[in-house]
Order: C-alpha cells, then sequence, then structure tokens
C-alpha cells in the first residue's frame, strides 16, 4: 500500500513538473513573440484597450437601460394604485364600513389584477376595525417591508411611496425581487406587489446581448487592427529581411515596390542603398584585387633585380677593407644593411598578399611554447643587451603543449620582442606563457612610452607608427605586427595589445591548444598586474634556466 502511494505521488510530481515546464515554454514563447512583432503588440493593446471600452460603455448601457425599464416599471405602479386608491375611496370612504363591503372591494381589486397576475394586493385597515387581509392567497404578510408600512402610516393622506424588496410567497413556490408601491386613503392601506421577474428575464437578454455584440466588436476590432498593421508590418518586415540578406553579404537583394504611398517610397529608398551598396563593395574589391595582384607582382619581380644588386653588394662588403677611401668602405656597410632591411620587406610583403589573398596556410603540430619563448628570446638577446634591455622570464613549470605552427609563432613572438626592445627605453622586457584546459597564451611586457587610448587597435595597421617622427633603429618593415596579427587569426587565436603613456605596454598572444577549435578565453589578462606602477617588481629568470 506505501510503495503505490508513494509511486502516485513521484507520478503526481512529474506531472506538475511537465505542466510548469510547459506553462514555462508557453510563457517564454509568448514574451518572444510580444517582443519580435509589432503586429502582435498592436493587436494584444487593441484587444485590451477595446475590451476595457466595451465593458465601460456595455456598463453604462445596461445601466440606463435598466433605469428606464425601472422607471417605467415605478410609472406604471403608481398609475396602478391611483387606480386601487381611488376604488377604495369609492367602495369604502373614510366612514366605518360593513364587512360585506370590505370583502366586495377587494373582489373588485381581485378581478382588476388580471387573469396574468402581474400583482398582487394586499388592504389593510389602520383603525383595526377589520382584519388584515389579501387580495390573493399566493403572497405572504410579510412580503411588505416594515419601513414601508411605517412611511404609509405616519405620512398624510394621499401620500405615494415605493420600495424594493423579497416577495415571499406561500407553498414552494421561490421568493421573487418585487416593487412594492403604496398609499393611504382614510383609514385604508392599499399596496400593490409587482414582480420583477419579466424586468429581470429581459435585463438578463439585453445583458446577454450586449455582452455577445461587445465579444464580436472586440474581435472585429482586433480582426481590423491585424489587417492594418499587416499592410505596414509585412513591407517594413522585408525590408528587415532584406536588410539581414544583405548583411550576410547577397548584395543582389532588393524589395518587391508596389504603389506610390510612403512605404513603396520606403522601398524604393532601400533598393537604390542595396544597389549603391553593391557598387561600392564591387569598386572596392576590384581596387583591393589590383592592389593586392600589384603587391604580389611587384614583390616578385623585384626579387630578379633584388639578387643582382645583393651579388654586387656582397662582393662590395667582403672586399671594403681593400679600397683605399674610408668613405667607399662604410658606404659598402650601408649598401649592405639596407638590401638585408629592403629583402625583409619584400618578404613580409610576399606575406601580406598570401593573407590578403586567402592562400595561406597552417603548418600545426604539437609543441611546447615555452621552447618557442626561450628559442626567440635566445635569437633577439643580443639586440636586447645593444639596447640596455633585460629580458626577465616567468614560464610555468609544466609543458604549454599547444598544436600550432613552429614558423608563425617564432615569427610572432620575434615580432613583439623586437617591438617592445624598440619601444622599451631600456627597461626590463617581461615575458610571461601561461596555459589551461583550452588555451595557451605569451605575454610580453616593456615599461617605456606606452599607448595612448585608442592605439590598442591602430598599433596593428600597417605602417602604423605611435610616433611618425622616430625613427626605427631595428630595421623593422612596419608590417611585422600586422602580419602577426594574421598569423594570430590564422590559427583561431587573437593578439591583443595595452598600454599606457609613460608605464609601457602589454601585447598578449592567445591561441587555442587544439588547432581549429574555438578560443573562449586566455589563461594571462591583457591588463599586466601593478599596471600604472613605476617599476613592478618581477621574478627574474634567466635565458636557459
Amino acid at each position: 500500500m506505501n510503495v503505490s502511494l508513494r509511486s502516485a505521488g513521484r507520478f503526481a510530481r512529474r506531472i506538475l513538473r511537465a505542466l510548469r515546464r510547459l506553462v514555462r515554454s508557453g510563457v517564454r514563447q509568448a514574451l518572444t513573440r510580444w517582443r519580435r512583432s509589432i503586429q502582435v503588440r498592436v493587436v494584444t493593446s487593441t484587444l485590451f484597450i477595446s475590451g476595457i471600452v466595451v465593458v465601460i460603455l456595455g456598463a453604462f448601457l445596461m445601466q440606463q437601460v435598466s433605469s428606464a425599464l425601472m422607471d417605467s416599471k415605478v410609472r406604471a405602479a403608481r398609475l396602478q394604485l391611483d387606480e386601487g386608491l381611488a376604488q377604495v375611496q369609492r367602495d369604502l370612504g373614510n366612514s366605518s364600513e360593513s364587512g360585506s363591503r370590505l370583502d366586495a372591494t377587494i373582489d373588485r381589486l381581485k378581478s382588476s389584477s388580471g387573469p396574468s397576475g402581474l400583482y398582487e394586493v394586499y388592504i389593510r385597515d389602520t383603525n383595526e376595525q377589520y382584519s388584515d387581509g389579501y387580495a390573493t392567497n399566493e403572497l405572504r404578510q410579510g412580503s411588505v417591508p416594515e419601513r414601508l408600512r411605517e412611511e404609509i402610516a405616519n405620512a398624510p393622506a394621499g401620500t405615494r411611496a415605493y420600495t424594493y424588496g423579497e416577495l415571499s410567497y406561500l407553498g414552494d413556490r421561490p421568493s421573487e425581487r418585487g416593487l412594492i408601491v403604496g398609499g393611504r386613503t382614510g383609514q385604508f392601506e392599499l399596496y400593490y406587489l409587482f414582480s420583477l421577474e419579466q424586468e429581470e428575464e429581459t435585463l438578463t437578454t439585453v445583458e446577454r446581448s450586449m455582452a455577445g455584440v461587445g465579444i464580436v466588436l472586440v474581435l472585429l476590432l482586433a480582426a481590423i487592427a491585424s489587417l492594418v498593421t499587416r499592410q505596414v508590418v509585412i513591407p517594413v518586415r522585408l525590408a528587415a529581411q532584406g536588410a539581414q540578406r544583405l548583411a550576410a553579404g547577397r548584395l543582389e537583394e532588393r524589395m518587391r515596390v508596389r504603389g506610390e504611398d510612403d512605404l513603396a517610397r520606403l522601398g524604393r529608398s532601400f533598393n537604390e542603398m542595396a544597389e549603391n551598396l553593391q557598387e561600392k563593395i564591387r569598386e572596392l574589391e576590384d581596387l583591393s584585387q589590383v592592389q593586392r595582384q600589384f603587391v604580389s607582382d611587384v614583390s616578385h619581380e623585384l626579387r630578379t633585380p633584388l639578387t643582382t644588386i645583393r651579388i654586387a653588394a656582397d662582393m662590395l662588403y667582403e672586399n671594403r677593407d681593400t679600397f683605399g677611401d674610408v668613405a667607399v668602405g662604410r658606404s659598402a656597410e650601408l649598401l649592405q644593411s639596407q638590401l638585408e632591411r629592403f629583402e625583409a620587406l619584400l618578404g613580409d610583403l610576399l606575406e601580406i598578399s598570401r593573407h590578403d589573398a586567402g592562400a595561406a596556410t597552417l603548418d600545426a603540430e604539437s609543441l611546447d611554447m615555452r621552447d618557442l619563448v626561450l628559442r626567440t628570446v635566445g635569437d633577439i638577446q643580443g639586440l636586447a643587451e645593444r639596447k640596455g634591455s633585460k629580458v626577465v622570464l616567468q614560464l610555468p613549470g609544466e609543458p604549454c603543449m599547444a598544436e600550432v605552427d613552429r614558423r608563425r609563432v617564432e615569427r610572432i613572438l620575434r615580432n613583439l620582442l623586437v617591438n617592445a626592445v624598440e619601444h622599451g627605453e631600456g627597461e626590463d622586457i617581461v615575458v610571461s606563457a601561461a596555459v589551461d584546459r583550452d588555451a595557451v597564451a605569451v605575454a610580453v611586457r616593456d615599461h617605456g612610452v606606452g599607448l595612448k587610448p585608442g592605439e590598442g587597435q591602430m598599433v596593428f595597421d600597417r605602417f602604423w607608427r605611435a610616433d611618425p617622427a622616430r625613427a626605427r633603429t631595428t630595421g623593422g618593415t612596419g608590417l611585422g605586427l600586422s602580419i602577426s596579427r594574421e598569423d594570430a587569426q590564422l590559427h583561431g587565436g587573437w593578439l591583443q595589445a595595452w598600454g599606457e603613456p609613460g608605464h609601457g605596454s602589454q601585447f598578449r598572444l592567445s591561441l587555442p591548444r587544439a588547432a581549429g577549435a574555438e578560443l573562449r578565453g586566455s589563461p594571462l589578462p591583457l591588463v599586466p598586474p601593478g599596471a600604472g606602477d613605476p617599476r613592478p617588481v618581477y621574478a627574474e629568470l634567466e635565458v636557459g634556466e
């Protein structure tokens, strides 16, 4: 028995949970439709507002109809009461009459009520000469309210009064709401008791009819609002869909235009905008293609004469000591250094053109990022010493394994380190590495001139300089950081920069550990700890440890 009860309880809880999920899902869907659809909001608002208006108007009309119906009933009752009082005055007068005459008067009042039984009659003798009596035997004596009796009894002769109350019948007939009118003539009080059953049925019928008409009216208003809103919403919706397709690259998308109204002008303006946009994008694509082709062609074409010049320059450089003039030997050295820079520039231009053309490929292999950092730092150690900078390593004890392209990652790190040496103002350069479950990161921090607000993105632009008057003392081409960012994006990673004027800068390389995986975060912060301090203290690790 207990097992059955527990099973039934678990089943009931599952049913309740399913119902709650269903209700929450329905509410979420309704809220989503409300937020996203103008038509739903307009139709819902129309239903709500028109419903309130119909209810208010219906209540007002029902009050007017009820008042008019009751006023008509009261007027008819007063006329009937006047006739009855006149009859009593004629038959009984103000003198004492015999019981036979009272009985005859009651009979006439009974007959005057008609076979339909629309009212009942009650006569009372205030002098109590005659016993109280009813014109019919259907109503109880208590149907006439005591307050109405007192009002008639205390009022002067000829007073008329009425009230509403419950008509209590003899037998099993249920009580009804009724109108009781009364008056006094001489020593007699006359009361007419009218049943309001027909009037209540009439009001119920009118109320139901008005409710049905109101519901139909609200639905018709909602349908009209939906139709009118649809005529406005559909062109706007089509324009939004067309804009989405344009944003997705479907530049041939156009709106269908009909008529000459405001929406038609909107459609024509949208189509004109789309045509202009398509034309401008086509011009930019053609210009970009020409530019990429020009850079690629120039880079390749310069290779041949550069090779010849390189051979001649090598011969001059090797024999520079044999020249009698010292200036000629110095010129051979300058020629050699500038040729090396020119070759680097050509190499960078070719690499940029491959990235622009989408021809760059990734040769990924599983490597320890610490080894790449140590190797790159060793390559630029001599340059750092000449500039008076010291490289401080902050590497984790565990391997930082990731699937990367060795050549491209080393080039990124080399560019970041050379940039830090050039702008580090002889201060320490800190290289940090970290790894988590999904990503690996390397940060290069310098304490030089730093970056101004907004330059964190501009620093990756081609040939951009923070200070145009500053010469490149390390022989850079101006394309290193641009190529580095392209290499990082080819890995699916990030290359970001932070800096403050006078407090140095930090460049952070973040790469996914698995090739092709989506990068969601970085194990190193972009803003270094202690940012803004003039000279933070770091735990030093010598290169090669």
